[in-house]
């Protein structure tokens, strides 16, 4: 298993991974909404200073997320998601815990999530490395819930320092 950053080539297989696993929970993908990211996962994530990274076995993209840059400070995580022939395995953990590595290279303090009562793993998963729920001001479409995480102390001032 080996997580790499992901192209806009990868995105037929991820557009799979994620309406597959959305649609085996009861939830609906929105291709020309929330998923519309998808589209261009180049243009979506790394121009806008995150990043977005694929789980791979055997050349088959099993899992994957993203992190789509809020402000200089905070980072959402998106996308997160990984196949049920996978699960259990604790590759969740480590598709996690290497989006707040990420996140942490790339400068930022904090990493929000938003998600559905109906994804209990996950959200497992998310308040066992640390993640708490706070109110969002705003919710997508299919999601109920959000949470929060500090990755790394603010700098001097409360700046990022990059």
């Amino acid at each position: 298993m080996k997580i790499r950053d992901a192209h806009n080539a990868d995105a037929p297989a991820i557009r799979d991974l994620v309406f597959g696993i959305l649609q085996s929970y009861g939830l609906s993908p929105d291709p020309a909404g929330t998923d519309q990211d998808l589209d261009d996962i180049e243009q979506s994530y790394v121009r806008g200073g995150g990043s977005f990274a694929v789980l791979v076995e055997r050349g088959e993209i099993v899992g994957c997320y993203g992190l789509w840059r809020v402000d200089d400070q905070e980072c959402e995580l998106r996308k997160m998601y990984l196949g049920a022939a996978h699960r259990g395995k604790g590759l969740g953990r480590r598709l996690l815990e290497h989006a707040c590595q990420k996140a942490g290279d790339l400068g930022f303090v904090a990493m929000r999530l938003e998600t559905a009562a109906v994804l209990k793993e996950a959200i497992a998963l998310y308040r066992k490395i640390g993640f708490e729920p706070y109110c969002a001001t705003h919710l997508s479409a299919r999601c109920d819930q959000a949470y929060r995480k500090i990755i790394k102390p603010p700098g001097p001032e409360g700046r990022v320092t990059r």
